[in-house]
């Protein structure tokens, strides 16, 4: 490595810990979401499956509060940390594939600053852990095309287990695999090779826990996520929400160098053959699929975590090595020159606009109910409400507010969602003794109480009502009623829809 080449290999590894070391910053400050609080419950009762997702999300959080603590940060921290390996697997991937050190370092700074890892990093989800697999799936095939060599199926394998382990979206790199190897003359000789059904087989090994616990719960799982589109449910409206939402994950300036990119393989400008059909296939897989999803159900913009990987890659392609018109280079070099500044504005942005409300002049906006400002001072009240009625457990109507009580309320509260059972199977239950004195039933004062709890209790009177703020902004006002004299069972065990 020339002494140029060992500079831009620093300054990248400098730059990505600026940005890690933004976010971890940012996950100081920002309380959880409600998604992450209801992961953070998984994390207390590890398993091999859970009823939204395979579990390696779990584990991520409970090795990062291991380490920090039951904390916003603890929660964090391991997710955000990941974003390391998952730098210098984009990094090597892109330097093998196209054979340039300058791509390595502006795919790995491209990724970084688009809000999808950025924020899919920041905010716990089961796309923090997939987008690390993905880069180091990407990454292990590049080292089998570069050193025709079996044994990296193996990673190939793991890579996609781990990916498999952390969403089922996973799925679709199976079919894009194999796209590739029939694509390519020269790499169908993979077909007959045992290497790869190896790494097949490492791959299902891997999985195993999730299909084990799938198996053990009626697969309700696997119904849940793979039955979200069912093709008699035509709607095509949602399909004009696609490039929009991924014009913002991306950030502009790097959706654009990516849809440049990708033309530019497409029309073969950049690359060989098998570098440019791997990005592709990588890619348009997913999208392809997602794309029919969104004729018939609404597709979030964060499913489309694991294309990002090679989609950063096209988009270095287009910064750094393809030839441009006039015209088209003038907006590459702008867009090189200015994307990762608007990227980490963008990200600082959203975290002041997330925590305070400020940009929006404390009106509402898309964070303002997923994002829990306002709740531990809210868990504060309902502890106190809590204490003076003597009630023994807090019980909710849904998982998000269960999340959060379970995490704002002090250690140790009793907290469980009335409903929806299946979402806490792995979890132990409230004892009979909790669950027989007086109840406080928090809900959002505009939900009435499902009329199957209140027949349900000999006595049911709202006590208080407390109020989640963001500055001068009511977010919900929550009603707390006081629930006594429970006829049955107090916890509805109904089967969930996918079972009945």
């Amino acid at each position: 490595m020339n002494p140029n080449e060992a500079r831009l290999a620093r300054n990248t590894a400098l730059a990505v810990c600026a940005l890690v070391g933004l976010r971890l910053a940012a996950a100081a400050w920002t309380p959880l979401t409600f998604d992450e609080a209801y992961y953070w419950m998984w994390s207390k009762a590890l398993a091999g499956g859970y009823y939204d997702h395979p579990p390696m999300v779990a584990v991520v959080i409970r090795l990062g509060t291991m380490i920090a603590g039951d904390t916003a940060f603890g929660v964090r921290l391991v997710s955000i940390l990941l974003a390391l390996p998952m730098s210098w697997a984009i990094y090597r991937a892109a330097e093998i594939l196209f054979g340039s050190r300058r791509i390595a370092a502006s795919a790995t700074i491209l990724l970084n600053v688009t809000l999808m890892a950025a924020v899919g990093t920041l905010i716990v989800t089961p796309d923090a852990p997939l987008l690390v697999a993905a880069s180091f799936l990407l990454y292990a095939l590049a080292k089998v095309l570069e050193s025709g060599r079996g044994a990296w199926w193996l990673a190939v394998g793991a890579s996609a287990g781990l990916a498999l382990l952390s969403k089922y979206t996973a799925l679709f790199f199976g079919p894009a695999i194999l796209i590739w190897l029939a694509t390519v003359p020269k790499l169908r000789r993979w077909f007959l090779s045992p290497w790869l059904y190896l790494g097949g087989l490492v791959a299902a090994g891997l999985f195993a826990p999730v299909i084990l616990w799938n198996a053990d719960h009626q697969w309700v799982s696997f119904i849940k996520q793979m039955g979200r589109a069912r093709i008699e449910d035509f709607r095509p409206n949602y399909i004009a929400e696609l490039i929009p939402t991924q014009f913002a994950f991306a950030t502009p300036l790097v959706f654009i160098l990516g849809v440049m990119g990708l033309y530019a393989l497409y029309r073969r400008r950049a690359g060989a053959m098998p570098a440019r059909v791997l990005v592709n296939t990588m890619f348009w897989t997913i999208v392809v699929y997602f794309s029919w999803h969104a004729l018939h159900a609404r597709v979030e913009a964060n499913w489309f975590a694991p294309v990002y990987p090679a989609f950063a890659v096209a988009a270095a392609v287009a910064a750094i090595q393809v030839q441009w018109a006039p015209r088209q280079q003038r907006t590459i070099d702008f867009c090189r020159r200015w994307a990762a500044p608007v990227g980490v504005v963008l990200f600082a942005l959203l975290i002041v606009q997330a925590n305070t409300g400020m940009l929006s002049g404390y009106r509402r906006d898309a964070t303002v109910r997923s994002v829990g400002v306002g709740w531990q001072e809210l868990a504060d009240e309902i502890e106190a409400v809590r204490a003076r009625t003597g009630a023994s457990c807090v019980l909710s109507p849904d998982y998000g507010t269960t999340g959060w009580l379970a995490f704002y309320l002090p250690k140790g509260t009793c907290v469980a969602q009335q409903g929806q059972r299946i979402r806490w199977v792995n979890m132990l239950e409230p004892s009979p003794a909790q669950l027989s004195g007086k109840l406080l039933y928090v809900h959002e004062v505009d939900q009435a109480i499902p009329v199957s709890v209140r027949d349900n209790f000999a006595h049911v009177a709202t006590v208080a009502e407390a109020k989640r703020m963001r500055g001068p902004l009511v977010i919900e006002t929550y009603a707390l009623d006081l629930l006594e004299g429970a006829k049955g069972e107090v916890l509805d065990r109904s089967p969930p829809p996918e079972l009945q």
